[in-house]
């Protein structure tokens, strides 16, 4: 596993390790005082805690060699649990927090020894803020030159932002609980804890809806980045024996799993054994170059006949 993946998991383990912490101190918070608001938050944290573990789940069976069953590996493994993570996010964390915000608006009641939820959400909000910190940073570092919002987009490796986003929610959810506390205190409105849980709920279920079209979006496979396909068919074009490279057909098997299909023009003068030959130079130079792009696939084309197959694949003209 590559230096990239093996950040997200520690950023992971730290989301992981936050969370408990923080789903422990709000459940006895929710016990004592009675606050829907803490509640849900106390739920959002335990379905966080659950989705974490999910997501190292995930990692731990995408590095899984490939077999007769499984020929490309089983890299998509970490997107299939990323989209499990967000309907899970917006099943329990979202449905709970609104069903729960429901209820206390229609039977309301008095929160007992404010106080405590207070201390608990200061401290979670120091937990969740060092967690929020940590995937930030490693999406700037990975960033480049791209914006934060297409960063996110462009991103293979749904946990580490699935972890800033969770995060981002969770602070955002902690700041309307304490806010819905104080207000249903000072207010004597009982009521507006509850408005306070249903909004928790709000927040989760966009979040949730925005890391699910994300993780769909992997999981029925995107291509390599543009500057790695013109790398690769620049080394191609270098092999001896080939007039020209057409171009590349590509997609994601996970973050460090690519796979390459390379549509090639050999000389006319070539025989089998030497384009065999050729085609194993081309795969050697470009999986030393580039290790993430496990699986390479070369066919022989004219640059005519790509273009023509290129066309009808899109839909540029009928077959």
């Amino acid at each position: 596993m590559t230096r990239s993946c093996t950040t997200s998991k520690q950023i992971v383990y730290l989301a992981l390790l936050g969370n408990v912490l923080v789903a422990a101190t709000k459940i006895v918070a929710a016990l004592l005082t009675g606050s829907a608001a803490m509640m849900s938050e106390a739920i959002h944290s335990l379905v966080d805690t659950a989705n974490e573990g999910l997501l190292l789940f995930g990692y731990r069976m995408a590095v899984r060699r490939p077999d007769s069953l499984h020929p490309l590996g089983y890299g998509r493994e970490l997107y299939f649990w990323s989209f499990i993570v967000a309907l899970l996010l917006f099943g329990l964390g979202a449905g709970v927090s609104i069903y729960q915000g429901i209820q206390h608006i229609l039977v309301p009641s008095q929160i007992d020894h404010p106080y405590v939820s207070y201390i608990v959400l200061a401290c979670a909000f120091l937990f969740e803020g060092m967690s929020w910190l940590a995937a930030l940073r490693k999406l700037h570092a990975t960033r480049g030159e791209l914006g934060y919002w297409q960063a996110i987009h462009h991103s293979k490796d749904p946990p580490t932002f699935m972890v800033l986003f969770e995060d981002s929610a969770a602070l955002v959810g902690i700041m309307i609980a304490a806010l819905g506390i104080f207000l249903s205190q000072f207010l004597a409105l009982p009521e507006i804890d509850g408005i306070a849980s249903v909004m928790i709920g709000l927040v989760l279920a966009t979040v949730a809806s925005i890391l699910a079209y994300e993780c769909k979006s992997l999981l029925i496979g995107e291509p390599a980045s543009p500057w790695l396909v013109a790398a690769a068919i620049d080394l191609a074009k270098k092999e001896p024996g080939v007039v020209s490279a057409n171009g590349a057909l590509t997609v994601h098997l996970s973050p460090d799993q690519i796979l390459l299909a390379l549509s090639v023009e050999f000389g006319d003068d070539l025989r089998a054994p030497q384009i065999e030959r050729c085609v194993e130079g081309i795969e050697n130079s470009i999986r030393a170059a580039y290790p993430q792009i496990v699986t390479l696939f070369v066919k022989p084309q004219t640059p005519e006949t790509f273009e023509r197959w290129r066309k009808i694949r899109y839909g540029a003209i009928e077959a």
